[in-house]
């Protein structure tokens, strides 16, 4: 009876030791335990004040806190775009700037005064990158169904004629694309700013400026650039967020995106304001900064069959170096006295930028 006993006795240390050592692998200490792959799940989602929290409660909530700011940091775009745009900063301690992220343009949520989170930082971009893609407003019949498109399934740039949608860029720098009713898909020519950012783009940190974009290759004349995207705002809402925005850059740290554009319609007796803020929700322009000589970017309005309200889009208005900054001018009305200072550099400087009474 013994001899068993004793191999019972050794079977059960045996399995014991194995459980401890499987528990002291599943321990917070472990990167590869349970709880840890729960956080690895979690903070992609949090804010930066967030994250710098939760980085303090260990060292392995903090290696992960700080893995998931570089991962922020190595692509402003969250994949949302063809390549990634990177943070650059050797400034100060900032190693991105924290936004939501769109690509298109997007109508604000009843709950758009309430935090918004997005997935970003996780250790597989490909799974939060689904497009945020809406559905833009369309002239549509009495039964809801669209009534403007082509039945192109391709139109070919060397034959413009062929596509009723396609237009060039003319004197008051408008366009027509395909629109969401036409037949053909998103590789098709008459599409081009449809597709997102297809040039390598950086964000460099400046002492004075904070953020901007710039050009991480070379970009040739009238090449397309990005969009403006961001919310799209009633001029009523507009205004609200503004006057919001000034209380909150009278400390100079503080700097909005809200972008207003007048269109002058055909009579010439009336125009239409469109109204983007990429403040809290937009993508990658929201970084450009502001030149009093015009910078290197001129804005075209480009409409999709269909659709009532046009799109905003960069394209280089001459060719533009790597690492050189691009830059739109804002405008050239200066109604306020206490207008922020302008550090663009430029041999044209105002001193102050472009600004409006709200």
């Amino acid at each position: 009876m013994w001899e068993p006993d004793t191999k019972k006795r050794c079977q059960t240390n045996e399995h014991y030791q194995q459980q401890q050592q499987q528990q002291q692998q599943q321990k917070p200490n472990n990167p590869t335990g349970p709880f840890l792959q729960c956080f690895e799940l979690i903070l992609p989602w949090l804010t930066p004040i967030e994250l710098a929290n939760i980085s303090l409660t260990s060292k392995s909530l903090n290696q992960l806190s700080k893995s998931t700011t570089l991962r922020r940091s190595s692509d402003a775009s969250r994949s949302f775009e063809n390549l990634p745009i990177p943070f650059h900063n050797t400034i100060d301690d900032h190693p991105y700037a924290h936004f939501i992220y769109t690509p298109s343009q997007i109508f604000p949520s009843s709950s758009s005064s309430q935090p918004q989170r997005q997935s970003w930082g996780s250790l597989d971009f490909s799974s939060s990158a689904s497009r945020l893609g809406v559905e833009p407003v369309s002239l549509v019949d009495e039964l809801g169904h669209s009534v403007s498109g082509c039945d192109c399934e391709r139109c070919d740039d060397e034959d413009p004629d062929g596509c009723p949608c396609f237009s060039e860029m003319d004197e008051l720098d408008m366009a027509n694309e395909c629109g969401p009713s036409c037949g053909c898909g998103l590789e098709c020519e008459n599409r081009l700013t449809q597709r997102g950012v297809s040039l390598r783009l950086k964000i460099v940190r400046d002492g004075r400026k904070g953020w901007g974009l710039y050009a991480d290759q070379f970009i040739e004349k009238a090449q397309f650039v990005c969009e403006y995207a961001g919310e799209l705002l009633t001029t009523k809402e507009a205004t609200n967020r503004q006057q919001m925005y000034d209380k909150l850059a009278s400390d100079g740290r503080f700097s909005s995106a809200l972008l207003v554009l007048r269109e002058h319609l055909p009579s010439g007796k009336a125009c239409m304001r469109i109204n983007i803020d990429a403040t809290r929700m937009g993508n990658v322009a929201r970084f450009i900064n502001h030149s009093c000589d015009g910078g290197n970017l001129v804005t075209k309005l480009v409409r999709s069959s269909g659709a009532l309200v046009p799109r905003i889009c960069f394209f280089a208005s001459r060719d533009i170096k790597e690492n050189e900054e691009l830059a739109f001018s804002y405008g050239e009305v200066r109604l306020r006295s206490n207008g922020l200072q302008c550090f663009c550099g430029s041999s044209s400087c105002f001193g102050t930028l472009p600004s409006e009474n709200t």
